[in-house]
Formats: C-alpha cells, structure tokens, sequence
C-alpha cells in the first residue's frame, strides 16, 4: 500500500513537471493568454483533469511558471558566483547569468525576459506581476548587496538603480533584437562604472 502512494505520488510529480515544462515552452514562445490548457496538455501529454491536480487554475500554473523562471535564474548566478573572487565580479555575475539565461536554448529564438514578458499580459495587482516584481527587486538587492562592499552606502544605492536600469533596459532590447549582443554591451558598461567607482 505504501508502495502505491509512493507511485502516485512520484506520477503526479512527474505529470506536475512535464506542465510546467510545456507551459513555460508556450508561455515564452506564444504568451500566455494565447495558450490554451489543451495546448499544455497536449504538449505534456497528460490528461486535462492531471493538470487540475497539480495546479488549482491556469493562473496557479502561471505563478508556478515564473517561480520555476526566476529559480531558474537564481540557479544560474549560483554558477556564476562560483567564479567570481571579488565584489565586482560578484555585481557582474549578475549580468552573465542575465547572459546564460538570455543564450540558453529556445525552441524559437531568443524573445526577451519570461517574466517581463509575462507581468506584461497580467492585468495590475496580478499574483503573477507581484511576483515577477519580486525577482526584479531581488535582482536589484544583489546589486546593492555587492556594491556596499565597494562603495559608501549612499553611492550604493544610486549605483544599484543605475545597473538594474541598465540591465532590465539591455535585456529589454535585446528581446527586440532577438540576441544576447545589448546584455554583452551592459555588461561592459557596467564594468567601466564599477571601475570608476
């Protein structure tokens, strides 16, 4: 009997994967409003009511789907934090995770932030923008984080806006042009003001 739970559970964790795995593949290349849950299920190959399961509405499963972009993304400067040695390396490893994150294999090209993107279909007060709003603030903690060992707090902070600008501005047009040149471009900017700094 234990053995049967354990199976269940380990379909439905599976099943759970496999939408969200196809809803961020929609989600990213068609938008959200334009993807059907029949899109999703077809795609994961699961059945309707596996969806209704593993997630309480379509919105639930948007939440879900920008949680796992912003784990994502978390995951990414983790890798690239291993690398760094000092604060500006840290501050920069903002902008090369940006940078993985944007040249990480898409089915149909590169189109910008996922969660940009997405607070862009939500209407205002959407669980989903408060939580993409969330990810850009914690970006921009980072940034403060790692300047304070640089600078002196009131500099911090300004620098902090200034990069997060600079980056969600790069990544903004670096979906328009489809490649991950604008993010290279900010980056190097951003290095020339950490060294002035």
């Amino acid at each position: 009997m234990e053995s049967q739970g354990r199976n269940i559970g380990a379909r439905r964790g599976a099943a759970r994967e496999r939408l969200l795995d196809a809803a961020a593949r929609h989600f990213y290349v068609d938008g959200i409003a334009a993807t059907g849950i029949d899109t999703i299920t077809a795609t994961a190959g699961v059945a309707k009511m596996s969806l209704y399961n593993n997630f309480a509405s379509k919105s639930a499963l948007v939440e879900a789907y920008i949680e796992r972009r912003h784990e994502e993304w978390l995951h990414l400067y983790d890798l690239r934090l291993r690398e760094a040695e000092t604060p500006r390396d840290r501050i920069l490893a903002v902008f090369d995770a940006y940078i993985d994150h944007a040249e990480d294999a898409y089915d149909h090209a590169f189109r910008g932030c996922g969660l940009l993107n997405a607070a862009a279909e939500l209407p205002a007060g959407d669980p989903g923008r408060l939580a993409v709003r969330r990810h850009k603030e914690e970006v921009e903690r980072i940034l403060r984080r790692e300047l304070d060992r640089l600078v002196a707090a009131e500099r911090a902070e300004t620098l902090a806006t200034h990069l997060s600008f600079l980056l969600e501005g790069s990544m903004a047009r670096a979906g328009l042009d489809g490649t991950s040149d604008q993010l290279h471009t900010a980056r190097a900017l951003a290095a020339r003001l950490l060294t002035r700094a």
